[in-house]
């Protein structure tokens, strides 16, 4: 373990999804989105948890943007919630929803962080769904309605707008293994979400520049998997991992930045669709200018081929659900996680963090990249002190960090870093039982105290020099 000093203008940052820390669901002229259906349904979320309160950034972003400015961020990566400002998905804006964004992003401005802004993490309004959701074509069109409104609206204050948060979780999680909101398992109806989340990008970055101009800055955010063989002498084995690669990965690298789907990826679900949904021009319209990837990185995959009449014995990848999120891919087993996990029962790979950087690199020669999630979540202890000292999230947090050094080295154009997350907060299916945050909130009282993580990190921002924790 050794130091390293990144680029002077290298983007040190954190982030957030307002559905995780906003709260005040029923306040402001908010709708109801997919999310507060999800949660309220009995056994859908762990102890019934929900984001009614979560961690009441609403009443409190004064307090969090305070905390940012303490820790010296250059930039806070945050998510406006669709049936904040627009309750139904359509039609008129809710003045109070984008008074509240204007006031965040405002408020980071003048304490010199830069407002990045992720138009969609998850939060699909209930009325959108009720309709089809991401099943439904006109969900994309009304993203970009909705795109083009917040680009009219925040256009002064918002530097950076990324399109979508892991649409690989929305299309997947959501439609086919069903662990996450609107909670479908229909692997025909996860691929149909995919494409119109696809098309929902394109759509939405041309309105974006359309209202701001040319140079306006537009990005996407994905989760793309590092899959290994279980044997990689085992030519079946490597075939497992390229069929995860292009279920994974390779349905959105190659409409956004090649203008198609893989072949291979058509052939391999086949038998769950025809793909009749994708319409002439769609590509064309898919495929818009990329101002920078943002890349979402955890943890790594070990799969292997099933022998005749074998069936997995693993829960499909992701989440504890009899359902696999891996639609096409019946024969391919994912495996128990190798090595250290985390609270997540995620493996501590770094390795793969550098191996996809530069693999993109390869791939994509000039396109700009930036971690836009990176984390780890532990169970933290508090002492007596009220402390909270996490050498596990360090430790992961500098071999991560080391590995996007290691792969600036090696040639890829890294901008920047957002850690995941601000602040411990509501984790999806999980509740509150997972914390992945550098400042622990008492979810009885709401009090932020900033962990040891926090202090490492504020130093490697302040000095952008990586050191090793002490």
């Amino acid at each position: 373990m050794s130091e390293r000093t990144f680029p002077e203008d290298f983007v040190w940052g954190a982030a957030t999804a307002a559905y995780q820390i906003e709260g005040a669901v029923t306040e402001g002229g908010r709708g109801p989105s997919i999310w507060d259906t999800f949660s309220h349904t009995p056994g859908r979320t762990h102890e019934g948890d929900t984001g009614d309160v979560a961690v009441d950034h609403y009443h409190r972003w004064r307090e969090d943007v305070a905390l940012m400015a303490g820790l010296g961020l250059d930039a806070y990566r945050f998510s406006i919630s669709w049936p904040r400002v627009q309750p139904g998905g359509r039609g008129p804006l809710n003045p109070e929803g984008v008074g509240f964004y204007r006031a965040l992003a405002g408020e980071l401005a003048a304490a010199g962080i830069n407002p990045v802004v992720t138009l969609y993490h998850w939060d699909l309004p209930q009325e959108l769904q009720d309709a089809g959701g991401w099943t439904n074509r006109e969900t994309a069109y009304a993203f970009a309605g909705y795109a083009r409104a917040m680009a009219r609206e925040l256009g002064d204050l918002v530097e950076v707008w990324t399109t979508l948060n892991e649409p690989w979780c929305s299309a997947y999680l959501g439609y086919a293994s069903g662990v996450h909101a609107p909670g479908v398992t229909d692997p025909a109806a996860a691929l149909a979400a995919a494409h119109h989340l696809n098309l929902a990008h394109g759509l939405a970055a041309a309105a974006i520049r359309e209202e701001l101009g040319d140079d306006a800055n537009v990005s996407i955010a994905l989760n793309l998997h590092v899959t290994r063989p279980a044997d990689p002498e085992r030519a079946a084995d490597l075939e497992a991992a390229h069929e995860v690669d292009l279920v994974g990965n390779h349905i959105f690298l190659g409409p956004l930045l090649d203008g198609s789907y893989p072949v291979e990826l058509r052939e391999l679900t086949s038998s769950v669709t025809d793909w009749s949904f994708v319409q002439e021009g769609d590509l064309a319209l898919i495929r818009q200018r990329l101002d920078v990837l943002g890349v979402n990185y955890y943890s790594t995959n070990y799969v292997r081929r099933l022998g005749p009449g074998e069936r997995p014995t693993g829960t499909g990848g992701h989440g504890d659900s009899a359902a696999s999120p891996w639609v096409g891919l019946d024969t391919v087993e994912f495996l128990a996680p190798r090595g250290p996990v985390t609270a997540m029962g995620w493996n501590i790979e770094p390795e793969g963090l550098h191996e996809l950087l530069t693999a993109l690199t390869i791939a994509y020669d000039g396109l700009p990249l930036m971690i836009t999630e990176n984390g780890a979540a532990f169970d933290d202890t508090v002492g007596a002190d009220g402390a909270v000292q996490d050498p596990e999230r360090q430790d992961y947090l500098y071999r991560h960090i080391d590995a996007v050094g290691r792969a600036i080295d090696d040639g890829a154009d890294v901008r920047g870093y957002f850690l995941w997350s601000l602040l411990d907060n509501f984790e999806w299916a999980y509740g509150y039982a997972k914390r992945f945050g550098i400042v622990r909130v008492d979810y009885a009282t709401q009090e932020r105290t900033p962990k040891a993580s926090a202090r490492w990190y504020s130093e490697l921002v302040r000095s952008g020099v990586l050191r090793p924790p002490a």
